[in-house]
């Protein structure tokens, strides 16, 4: 039982602000902050410590940064011989604007993330073929996501796909899918309509199950999340927080609900259970710093009967 992720390594340049500022106007900060994050390795950090056994590939620069990582990942417990280094671009990097109230705005140069090839992703089939559920997102290129769903389909494993930053997909990356997990623009862009109310979230998400889709699981922020597959249409309730830092939040509910799943865990339980997961997670500042450990959870799912 392992889970793999097949993702991106971004370093947050986090500047923190009352508001962000309008065009052609500077502000002054409150503060500044690295994180590393990106949403590959958010959501490999966030599975680990929910207890999976985490195998991470991707690529990082040849650079104090991509060092970084590196060490980072090496003190969570996962193994690194897989993460690509290239002298050819930095490690991917995001300058973020973040609120007082939470909300942020982000422009992400994916860098040496864009780097990681058709031919390294052929090179770790065998991790395909070992791993029981593999994640991936769009922040490499986009041929990667779709090979990748090919041979997850080959080796019948749990492919689990956050499409984010959002873009369309073929049927058959589509057809791939145990997971999808959108949030509502992402899932309008995947549709290619624009989407306002929770019929028409849901009309969508039945339009995925129609190309092969197994479960369409919609974030929708604050107000939680929606489950729908061929057996159920459910709305999973937000944990009720003060959030400080929304940044990773989709990932840490991602992440979580991957390590779930490889449990064997069905996925209405595995949402709620990373419901919590990502409600402990925006409560403190930085995408992995802030990511939550199993204990914790398990504390909160014991109270609310969920374990």
């Amino acid at each position: 039982m392992s889970v793999l992720v097949v993702g991106s390594f971004v370093v947050d340049l986090v500047a923190l602000c009352d508001r962000a500022p309008e065009a052609g106007e500077t502000l002054t900060g409150k503060s500044f902050n690295i994180y590393l994050g990106g949403k590959g390795a958010n959501q490999a950090v966030a599975a680990k410590r929910m207890g999976a056994d985490v195998t991470m590939v991707g690529c990082v620069g040849c650079d104090i940064f991509g060092d970084d990582f590196v060490k980072t990942f090496v003190e969570e417990g996962m193994s690194t011989q897989y993460i690509v280094r290239t002298d050819k671009a930095r490690t991917g990097c995001s300058l973020v604007t973040l609120e007082t109230s939470g909300q942020n705005r982000i422009c992400m140069t994916p860098g040496a993330n864009l780097l990681y090839t058709i031919e390294d992703l052929e090179s770790i089939e065998p991790l395909i073929k070992q791993a029981e559920v593999v994640v991936t997102q769009c922040e490499m290129s986009p041929e990667i996501v779709d090979e990748l769903a090919k041979l997850c389909k080959k080796h019948s494993k749990k492919f689990v796909l956050n499409p984010a930053p959002a873009r369309t997909f073929c049927d058959e990356t589509l057809s791939a899918c145990y997971v999808i997990s959108p949030n509502e623009m992402e899932l309008g862009v995947i549709v290619g309509k624009q989407l306002i109310s929770d019929k028409e979230y849901i009309e969508a998400a039945r339009e995925l199950l129609s190309k092969g889709v197994q479960n369409v699981v919609v974030t929708l922020g604050s107000r939680g999340s929606l489950l729908v597959n061929n057996e159920q249409t459910t709305f999973v309730s937000a944990m009720k927080v003060k959030a400080v830092d929304t940044v990773g939040a989709g990932d840490s509910f991602t992440g979580s609900l991957a390590a779930f799943t490889d449990e064997g865990k069905d996925v209405l339980t595995s949402m709620r259970l990373s419901t919590i997961v990502g409600g402990l997670q925006v409560q403190k500042h930085g995408a992995i710093p802030s990511m939550p450990y199993r204990n914790e959870v398990d504390k909160i799912a014991i109270k609310n009967g969920l374990i």
